[in-house]
Order: structure tokens, then C-alpha cells, then sequence
């Protein structure tokens, strides 16, 4: 079918507004299979979806509460791991603050959804049609939120303690960093068999290979990044953040913010031959 003979169905008027600009996002949970509310069951005993950020390292995290019915939830394996879950938040400077009251035994009671940033290729918008008029919003950034499972490696570690008879806390400390070369062997000691004596002169030369060694050096110096931002990481406090579910009177008001209230009419000022240069792959 040929062009002419497409048939315009409607002409929609277009708005451009940024009265939410930076702070609308794209909040993506490829893992979730329902909305994200909280469960009845934990609705009814009075708990609520959570959340908190860390602005310098633009981390989120979501806090929903389990699904505490007796068909669906273990309580008394709850315990062990909300122990393991209290023991790497101390370890990894995560606790939260007022979490748990003094002498009160940790339990595993929420789902925490942890964000990671997503690079957006080009500019997302926001569109949302009402009254035949189409109208836009610029987002900031996307995020993928998917469960944090770090305590079920401090309670592996605590079982494998537990088997190897090893009551201790610590462990076997951080893994060896593959760039670097590997320690050199003790030597074990020998009786040296009585006899002559002779003296022997060793030399330990480094090997001048410059391009294994600028490989290592670069390798290592990517890890120590690594680690230097999970640390920065761990060192910056949670700000705690206030969720508003879909249907209360606080997420309708910020809805409403996304449409334009302004009839001036947008200039463009670029041509088309400036556009489809800055389109990739053309």
C-alpha cells in the first residue's frame, strides 16, 4: 500500500512539560509477577511498602512485606534467616535504623528490591493521553529492581563454620586478586644432612615483560575501582523515603503535575537534516 492512500486517523496536539524534571523515573521489576502492593495478609496486621535511597551512588531500595500466611510462609525458618540478614547489614553498614527494638529476635518479615541503573540511550519520555491531547515528560533514569539475596551468603558461611567445627566469626578474608601474582610457596624446613659445606649465590630478577605487566597493572587497578566504589557505597547512609501507593490522594496530586497547564506554542529549531544525523546507525 502506498503512502497516499494512508488515511490520517486523528491529529493530536502535543504538550511538553517538566514540572516533575529530574525526579521522573522508569521503575522497571522484571522478577515481580503481580502489581506491587503489599499482600493483603500484611495490609490487615498494618504493614507498608517502604523505601529508602542513597543520592551519591543513586541506589534504591524497596521494601515490601512478605506474605506471612501460614501455607505460604515458614516462620520458624524466618529466624534464621533474618539473623543471617541482621549479621551482613552489620557487617556491610546496612542496618537499618530503628529497625529492631532492643532484646527483639530478628525475623525475615520483608522482600527488599534493590535498583540498579539502567543507561538510556537517547531521551525517554513519558506520554500520557488525555482529552485528545498527547502530553510529554521527560525521564531521568531507569532503574531495574530485582530481590537482594546477600544474606543467604553470610548464612552459607555460617553453616560452613558451623561444619568445619570453626566457631569463630571470621573468615577466610577477602579472595585473592587474580591480577596479582600468586605468593610464593613456604619453604619447608629439612634437616640438612651433615657434610660439606659450599656457598651458593642466587639472583632474583624480575621478568621485563612490559605488556603482561601494563595488563596486570590495568586488570588490578579496575578491581581496586571496583572495591573503592562498593566501599563508598556501603559508607553512605540510607535516606529513607516515603511510598505513596497508585491509588492514595498523594500519587493522584503528582499525576496530575505531569500535564501541561501552558497553551504557548513550542519553536522548533532543528531542521531534519540535524535529526537524522544524530539518529545512530543511519
Amino acid at each position: 500500500m502506498e503512502d497516499s492512500d494512508d488515511e490520517i486517523v486523528s491529529v493530536l496536539p502535543i504538550h511538553y512539560s517538566t514540572g516533575h524534571s529530574p525526579d521522573i523515573q522508569i521503575h522497571q521489576f522484571p522478577l515481580l509477577t503481580r502489581p506491587l502492593q503489599a499482600p493483603p495478609s500484611a495490609v490487615l496486621s498494618g504493614k507498608r511498602i517502604t523505601a529508602r535511597m542513597k543520592p551519591q551512588v543513586r541506589r534504591l531500595e524497596v521494601h515490601v512485606p512478605a506474605d506471612t500466611r501460614p501455607e505460604v510462609w515458614n516462620a520458624e525458618r524466618t529466624k534464621e534467616l533474618g539473623a543471617a540478614r541482621a549479621e551482613d547489614d552489620r557487617e556491610k553498614n546496612q542496618e537499618p535504623k530503628g529497625k529492631e527494638r532492643d532484646g527483639e529476635e530478628p525475623r525475615l518479615s520483608e522482600i527488599r528490591m534493590q535498583s540498579e541503573e539502567v543507561p538510556q540511550k537517547g531521551t525517554y519520555m513519558l506520554g500520557v493521553v488525555r482529552d485528545g491531547h498527547l502530553h510529554l515528560h521527560p525521564i531521568s533514569r531507569t532503574h531495574q529492581f530485582r530481590p537482594t539475596l546477600t544474606y543467604l551468603d553470610m548464612l552459607s558461611r555460617k553453616n560452613k563454620r558451623i561444619r568445619t567445627g570453626d566457631d569463630s566469626d571470621s573468615d577466610d578474608g577477602p579472595p585473592p586478586d587474580p591480577d596479582e601474582p600468586a605468593p610464593a610457596p613456604l619453604a619447608k624446613k629439612e634437616k640438612k644432612p651433615t657434610g660439606e659445606t659450599r656457598e651458593v649465590q642466587v639472583t632474583a630478577r624480575k621478568a621485563d615483560d612490559k605488556a603482561g605487566g601494563q595488563l596486570q597493572g590495568g586488570l588490578s587497578v579496575v578491581r581496586r575501582e571496583m572495591l573503592q566504589a562498593i566501599r563508598s557505597e556501603e559508607d553512605e547512609d540510607w535516606q529513607d523515603l516515603q511510598f505513596y501507593d497508585v491509588m492514595t490522594a498523594e500519587s493522584g496530586g503528582s499525576f496530575e503535575g505531569v500535564f501541561s497547564q501552558s497553551d504557548d506554542v513550542l519553536e522548533c529549531k532543528t531542521d531534519i537534516t540535524t535529526f537524522l544525523k544524530e539518529i545512530q546507525g543511519l
